[in-house]
């Protein structure tokens, strides 16, 4: 019976030792493929911005997110998202893109990221961001099933306070 017990635990202690080794990636790969799969996130936000599509730039929130516009509008929703946003490029932004200046990705858990961005919104003939365009934003990015999501954004015109 000793003998045994003997086996049994040295065969326990292997399959403990090879089980990291098959198991999952390791958390800078998973980390790794997070920053891509969030930085994909931006690429497909600026594309919706660019064609001019609410319902395409909408899809980048979670069904409940919230997204608080330059101008100070509260978009409740993906559905309030498509829609406002829609009626903003069909009008006040028609025609324009961004132009994203930098970028700061901070996971506060495995699953959440707090995402600053400062840029622009470049008008048909702009090339480059101007000063009085410039402004950040701050971005709350979940990992749901699988896949990263924006849940809320706030975006603020760049003040800076005279000394």
């Amino acid at each position: 019976m000793s003998r045994y017990r003997n086996l049994l635990a040295a065969a326990v202690v292997l399959a403990a030792a090879l089980i990291p080794a098959a198991g999952p990636a390791s958390a800078s790969s998973t980390r790794h493929d997070d920053l891509a799969a969030l930085r994909q996130l931006r690429d497909r936000q600026d594309a919706a911005w660019a064609a001019g599509s609410g319902p395409a730039y909408a899809a980048v929130y979670t069904p409940d997110a919230d997204v608080v516009t330059f101008s100070g509008d509260h978009l409740a929703g993906r559905a309030e998202i498509a829609r406002g946003m829609g009626h903003y490029f069909a009008t006040y932004l028609r025609g324009t893109r961004l132009s994203q200046q930098d970028e700061r990705i901070r996971f506060v858990e495995p699953d959440t990221a707090v995402v600053i961005r400062t840029g622009c919104v470049l008008w048909p003939g702009q090339s480059a961001c101007t000063a009085e365009a410039l402004s950040i934003n701050t971005n709350v990015a979940v990992k749901r099933h699988g896949a990263w999501l924006y849940t809320s954004f706030q975006n603020t015109r760049i003040r800076p306070i005279e000394p």
